[in-house]
């Protein structure tokens, strides 16, 4: 099942890469306010279309490692992984994103200095650092996995 084992790897090189760069994304937009909307609307695309589903599509690959591998579900480490998959799938449907399309809208009414846009924009790097932290906890269980 090696062949498994790279597409699980290579989602989530896809998910955390395109996650890293908005970072970047967000710096061009503060540096260059008329061209906010349309560096905001780079990280949905991304979101939506490259991160997110590869962050979807890592649990059936996920469970399909733990069943080919003779793996126990019950096993802490990836009892506890996909614990936080889950709570990370809740943040980023539930807050993250309605969060990101909400900043969208009020930079495009109001530009990127709007109190509603700050707000909006520290209320998402929030999410976005309980998110790094879930996925970074994910990452280090599922290098090291742990007993």
């Amino acid at each position: 099942m090696l062949i498994l084992k790279f597409f699980h790897i290579l989602l989530a090189i896809i998910a955390v890469g395109s996650n890293i760069t908005y970072g970047i994304w967000f710096a061009r937009a503060k540096r260059n306010p008329e061209s906010a909307v349309f560096a905001l609307r780079g990280v949905k695309f991304i979101d939506d279309y490259l991160a997110n589903p590869a962050y979807i599509l890592m649990l059936p690959t996920g469970i399909a490692l733990v069943i080919s591998d003779g793996y126990s579900f019950a096993t802490r480490w990836i009892s506890w992984a996909m614990g936080l998959w889950l709570i990370a799938i809740i943040v980023a449907y539930a807050f993250y994103t309605p969060s990101l399309r909400r900043l969208i809208e009020a930079v495009a009414s109001g530009g990127m200095d709007s109190p509603r846009a700050r707000a909006l924009d520290v209320r998402g790097r929030v999410y976005a650092a309980v998110l790094g932290v879930l996925v970074l906890a994910i990452l280090l269980l599922m290098v090291f996995k742990p007993n």
